[in-house]
């Protein structure tokens, strides 16, 4: 059996599996839920990152980004320790050092949760999103937003990707659109799924 899970969302609907050999579903299902619980648990997962796996057996593959090298390690770590897990292959792309990316990471934190239509996705509400000027000079990439947010900001050489999961196709466009007007972002690239699409997606044959 081979599962691809993105840890935004735990899309066990759309598992792959093969018949042979056999293997029990059930199991897998779990470790991909303890592998998730884990890598969410860590502190320095954020919203500057994205991580996702894939089990193939007892091997997990690890892919994704992450905007700071501890992360890549720390995500390895864990789960190289639960139970049913021989071996993890850490594709992680850790994404370069850059204070121009950090400033387009901050910016665009702001336009998409500062908006009116998506600040009650914000998990510190009530929270400044505007940054001291101390905080700022530190970068949000090493010392990010605390709390699980729907939207990662993913930022490589000034091109932002959004990754994530939003209630509605316009929540989504909304956060597009944010992004768009953020000064320094040469490109968007807006993979934020719609809860109400995927409702009504035909389950396939």
């Amino acid at each position: 059996m081979r599962i691809h899970v993105s840890l935004v969302t735990l899309a066990l609907s759309a598992v792959a599996m093969a018949q042979t050999p056999p293997v029990d579903e059930q199991a897998v299902i779990r470790l991909a839920r303890n592998i998730q619980r884990e890598i969410l648990s860590l502190p320095e997962y954020g919203v500057c990152d994205h991580l996702r796996f894939s089990i193939k057996g007892d091997t997990v593959i690890l892919r994704g980004q992450a905007s700071r090298p501890l992360l890549k390690s720390g995500a390895e770590n864990v789960v190289k320790r639960l139970e049913g897990v021989a071996k993890v292959d850490n594709q992680i792309d850790v994404l370069p050092l850059s204070p121009n990316d950090d400033q387009i990471r901050l910016r665009t934190y702001v336009a998409i949760y500062g908006h009116p239509m998506l600040s009650r996705f914000n998990p510190n509400r009530g929270t400044p999103l505007f940054m001291s000027r101390m905080s700022a000079m530190a970068g949000i990439t090493n010392d990010p937003p605390q709390g699980n947010h729907p939207v990662h900001i993913i930022v490589k050489n000034g091109n932002v990707t959004l990754e994530g999961v939003l209630p509605t196709a316009a929540d989504r466009t909304v956060a597009e659109l944010q992004t768009n007007s953020v000064f320094g972002a040469m490109t968007v690239t807006n993979n934020i799924e719609a809860e109400e699409a995927s409702r009504f997606k035909k389950p396939k044959k």
